[in-house]
């Protein structure tokens, strides 16, 4: 059983050496799955560096079987390392192996709940598992904070997807742990409750909590997440602050509405990435380092084409995960 003690005061503190400054530490961090039957071994992480600040809403984004889901279970100490050093909250996985695990809460993929526990029982063992004295426990005010009070009392069995996966955030944070990780948490939870639970986990934040997030919801990481780092086959391929990431793609689109039909792309305007689409519209795609709006407007005008209305869009998170991994979620290939 786990020590209340060496998470009581991690909030504030984090012990001794070298990785202090960071949540959470992975260096040279590689993870070869040996072959069987003949087949060949597979290389889950390729030595990776990875550090997550204190405090920080920490992106963790990749395709299936980039190594997400792996680097997550060496954490939890749920798989085994090949090579490399991983600390949390500054202690070593292996040399203290007891405070690293008590100063990380996971939240899995896989809903994985016990159907003749009841929420209010689920978190009281949970909790108890970890060591936290029943005068400290906030199992009531964990559940009030999930949305499911209604619910405490209610077999596990009966309750809804989305509830028994907001359970599972529940049975992450019972111990207060001072990091949270957030493996694909609303997958099959509605639009109001994600609203809630994100709510509660933001809040968790500010007051100090370090959170990483795997999603393949890019548009929620891009809103939730002050820095990212993305995995592709087992390698970190690009980790900055959010926005820093997105800035470096140079691509710009402009969708023109037409006040008039035209029948082909006007001569002047065949020098840009341009096509028609349906509704009168006119898209042009360009590289802000190589052309201003002003140079397409200028040709749009010069071509006597009549604008009715326009729109630009920038690049967003999305295109940025695609180019660097060259591919989006491939939904056969199965977590790794």
């Amino acid at each position: 059983m786990l020590d209340r003690s060496t998470v009581s005061s991690q909030h504030t503190t984090a012990m001794g050496n070298d990785d202090d400054q960071f949540a959470i530490s992975a260096r040279s961090l590689t993870k070869v799955y040996r072959g069987k039957r003949g087949r060949t071994e597979k290389v889950a992480l390729h030595g990776i560096n990875l550090e997550v600040p204190h405090g920080a809403f920490f992106g963790l984004l990749g395709p299936n079987g980039a190594g997400k889901s792996t680097f997550i279970n060496i954490l939890g100490g749920m798989t085994k390392k090949t090579a490399g050093t991983v600390t949390v909250w500054g202690h070593d996985i292996d040399r203290d192996a007891r405070r690293a695990r008590a100063s990380i809460g996971i939240v899995p993929q896989e809903l994985h709940i016990d159907a003749h526990f009841t929420p209010f029982e689920a978190l009281e063992f949970q909790a108890g598992f970890y060591g936290v004295p029943k005068s400290q426990r906030q199992t009531d005010a964990v559940l009030a904070a999930l949305g499911l009070m209604e619910q405490r009392d209610w077999y596990a069995r009966k309750l809804s997807g989305g509830m028994q996966r907001r359970l599972l955030v529940g049975k992450a944070l019972v111990h207060d742990p001072p990091v949270l990780v957030l493996d694909e948490p609303t997958s099959g939870v509605d639009v109001e409750l994600r609203h809630q639970l994100w709510n509660h986990i933001r809040g968790l934040n500010q007051r100090g909590t370090t959170v990483v997030l795997t999603t393949h919801y890019l548009e929620e990481a891009e809103q939730l997440c002050d820095r990212i780092a993305i995995i592709n086959h087992g390698k970190v391929v690009a980790c900055d602050e959010t926005q820093t990431l997105i800035r470096q793609i140079d691509q710009k689109a402009l969708t023109i509405t037409l006040a008039h039909d035209i029948e082909a792309i006007p001569e002047g305007l065949k020098r840009f990435d341009a096509e028609l689409g349906e509704f009168r519209q006119l898209h042009v795609r360009y590289r802000r380092s190589q052309t201003q709006i002003d140079e397409i407007l200028s040709a749009v005008h010069e071509s006597g084409i009549e604008i009715a209305d326009l729109t630009t869009q920038e690049s967003n998170l999305e295109d940025l995960f695609l180019q660097l991994t060259g591919r989006g979620a491939d939904p056969e290939s199965g977590p790794i």
